[in-house]
């Protein structure tokens, strides 16, 4: 275990560590099954945003399936790792923050994957908000949640009814299905789950 001298998670500085250690157990070095099929059965190429992108898998995915896609990290250690796997693409990781980030063109789809428990428990509402203000009626949120009671992170496990009281206000619920390909820190305790922004 590397021994890490920043303990909080909205600091950049605690993410930057970790990269510059190479010790991100929540990386799955790949991209999810059911990312893979979502993409392939999607009708049209999405306009899509990944928050809290880490190393970025799932954007090489799908830019190399003609999706519009756009990835961002506020910790500049972790859009590095990005950008060195996405070679003169590397332009579609950018070094912001998903609170002051604004799209050039309205969004279709935000995908969530370890951002929102990467996040402490207090700051749940400003992200369901930042979504919610992201996406218009009809786009959608959609990815891997995580569920668990442990007070320690992150990650920081959700419950179901914390998710419903923090989505319900703004989404309508599509898809909630058992995840069989989990890496380690995330087994047995993610769901794949997709929303529909709905008009307020």
């Amino acid at each position: 275990m590397a021994d890490f001298h920043t303990r909080d998670p909205r600091s950049p500085a605690f993410w930057d560590e970790r990269f510059e250690k190479q010790f991100t157990p929540w990386d799955q070095g790949g991209v999810p099954s059911r990312l893979r099929s979502f993409v392939a059965g999607s009708p049209a190429p999405l306009r899509c945003l990944i928050p809290g992108c880490g190393s970025a898998h799932e954007l090489v995915f799908m830019l190399d399936h003609g999706w519009d896609a756009t990835a961002i990290d506020f910790s500049s250690a972790a859009v590095a790792a990005a950008r060195a796997q996405l070679g003169e693409r590397a332009g579609r990781v950018e070094e912001a923050d998903f609170f002051a980030w604004q799209p050039a063109a309205p969004l279709d789809l935000i995908y969530e994957r370890a951002f929102l428990c990467a996040m402490p428990r207090a700051m749940w509402p400003q992200v369901a908000a930042r979504w919610a203000q992201l996406l218009a009626p009809g786009a959608m949120l959609a990815g891997y949640f995580f569920f668990d009671d442990n007070a320690k992170g992150p990650p920081f496990g959700i419950s179901r009814e914390q998710l419903l009281e923090l989505l319900a206000p703004h989404f309508d619920c599509l898809a909630d299905e058992a995840v069989d390909d989990s890496i380690a820190v995330f087994a047995g305790r993610e769901r794949w789950m997709s929303w529909r922004r709905r008009a307020d």
